[in-house]
């Protein structure tokens, strides 16, 4: 599967910018959760991260796991993340399309964040698939991604004959990008779920959704 060029131009051209959006006052209280829920979940574990953007949640995760291979398509947003502090040296970047990564003997947790919502619609039945090849046998996969909040999220400005939304996004230069972006709700999870993972907990925050599941291996 090729990845979505315009998207991975947009993070690209992002990238110096990246994180204001977690300077949001709002979100504040929501993100001081979901840094110690993902430290929790995470802990003692060998973790592989896909699309790990500027390394924001990368630098939280790395406190208690034991080990990250933190990966992402785009090399301007991993000079950023290479960047941060890791007292533990226990992260690992490395430039990888989600797609072509291939599984390794050590990765018995895949976190996934702001990735899910970026996929189209039609394409997640595959991408829960390759998702799920990457994790050993009794290990876990946790997603976290946005809801919608009106006042607070970017509007949709455009929704396609498939059903994904799509939001206008300005970047401090003036550039424009029309980004695929969609908001899943709980029955959406489960429902593409359904004989491919055991959910395990699925958290509600209020800007942001976290869902933890064993993959089923056929």
């Amino acid at each position: 599967m090729q990845p979505n060029e315009e998207l991975t131009t947009y993070y690209a051209q992002r990238a110096a910018e990246y994180e204001a959006i977690y300077s949001k006052p709002e979100r504040q209280p929501d993100l001081r959760t979901a840094h110690q829920i993902l430290q929790d979940i995470f802990s003692g574990k060998s973790v592989l991260e896909i699309a790990c953007g500027t390394g924001y949640w990368t630098q939280f995760i790395a406190r208690k796991a034991i080990q990250i291979k933190a990966t992402d398509i785009n090399e301007s947003v991993l000079e950023i993340a290479r960047s941060k502090e890791y007292p533990s040296n226990n992260v690992h970047f490395s430039q990888a399309d989600l797609y072509e990564i291939q599984p390794d003997t050590h990765t018995n947790a895949l976190f996934a964040g702001f990735i899910w919502s970026h996929i189209k619609l039609e394409q997640l039945a595959h991408f829960i698939e390759k998702i799920n090849s990457l994790v050993l046998p009794g290990g876990m996969v946790v997603f976290m991604d946005n809801l919608f909040v009106p006042g607070s999220s970017t509007p949709i400005s455009k929704r396609d004959t498939s059903g994904n939304t799509f939001q206008l996004r300005h970047l401090k230069d003036g550039a424009s990008f029309l980004v695929l972006k969609n908001f899943p709700e709980r029955k959406d999870l489960e429902a593409l779920l359904n004989g491919k993972g055991k959910i395990i907990q699925y958290i509600s925050l209020q800007y942001f959704w976290i869902c933890v599941y064993q993959p089923i291996r056929e």
